[in-house]
């Protein structure tokens, strides 16, 4: 069934609620990976606002569906999604990254409800989730694995082990998404190692590429809710996204990735939150 104009409405509504309380939880720590945390934020409404069989109230559920953060520095959205759906209260985010909480600067399984998987270190996210999809596709079990990986982390070979081995095993079950936002740690993509031709690389691995713009709720929706049958290819989605998306402060800075806020830094972010809590869909 495809979504109505309302339900579109509340997912961009989740969207704008799940970058407020991401900004929020970054700013109160003064650090952070602001950048990569924003151009994830509408896949991440889409998928627990939509797409993925979950149960809040059971996070261990047999037939949910799985979720692999493989760029793990976006925590922090990832949390803040997990918190508005109901796993763990919202006042928690305010202890992101301090000493005894269960919100962690990576995600870590074994301390925060809803993480399936632990990640932080680049080029793994990917591998294990196609682990999760080969068990499920050998035991004929419905549930769907979905992965979200950075484009700077595609210079780890691991990465592409890993996508041979998807196509190979022919992971219909498994949805790959590359947040294809142009910079990383150590400066823009192009300058760093070029991705050439993204999309053609993917195809020439044997996937069903979708290239969607990273804000486009609409599209992304369409293209990833569908359960792909066993003869279809496993689906990558790149989402062409802006580092910092949504927040026009950050999207126009050379390089977002890691900020410590400085005093017009943080004048600048708070602005931003203020125009959020401000703008309802």
């Amino acid at each position: 069934m495809m979504k109505t104009t309302t339900d579109i409405r509340e997912l961009r509504e989740f969207a704008r609620q799940i970058r407020l309380e991401t900004l929020k939880a970054l700013t109160r720590l003064g650090f952070g990976h602001y950048g990569g945390c924003m151009s994830v934020v509408e896949a991440l409404a889409v998928l627990y606002g939509d797409i993925m069989r979950i149960d809040p109230a059971h996070p261990d559920w047999s037939a949910r569906d799985y979720f692999v953060l493989s760029k793990g520095h976006a925590g922090p959205a990832l949390y803040s999604t997990l918190a508005l759906k109901g796993y763990f209260p919202l006042a928690r985010l305010a202890t992101l990254n301090q000493d005894g909480t269960t919100l962690p600067s990576h995600p870590d399984r074994l301390l925060t409800p809803g993480v399936d998987a632990t990640t932080g270190s680049l080029g793994q996210g990917v591998s294990i989730a196609a682990g999760m999809a080969l068990s499920h596709k050998l035991a004929d079990r419905p549930n769907r694995v979905f992965t979200l990986l950075g484009d700077g982390e595609l210079n780890e070979g691991q990465c592409w082990e890993a996508f041979q081995f998807i196509a190979h095993h022919n992971l219909h079950n498994l949805t790959l998404f590359i947040d294809y936002n142009k910079q990383q740690l150590d400066g823009r993509l192009d300058e760093v190692i070029k991705p050439f031709d993204l999309a053609g690389k993917f195809r020439a691995f044997g996937f069903d590429v979708q290239t969607i713009r990273g804000d486009d709720i609409e599209t992304l929706r369409r293209q990833v809710a569908p359960q792909r049958q066993g003869d279809e290819r496993p689906l990558v989605v790149i989402l062409d996204s802006i580092k910092g998306q949504g927040v026009r402060y950050l999207e126009n800075l050379s390089n977002s990735h890691h900020l410590r806020l400085t005093p017009e830094i943080q004048r600048e972010i708070e602005q931003a939150i203020t125009e959020l809590e401000a703008t309802h869909v």
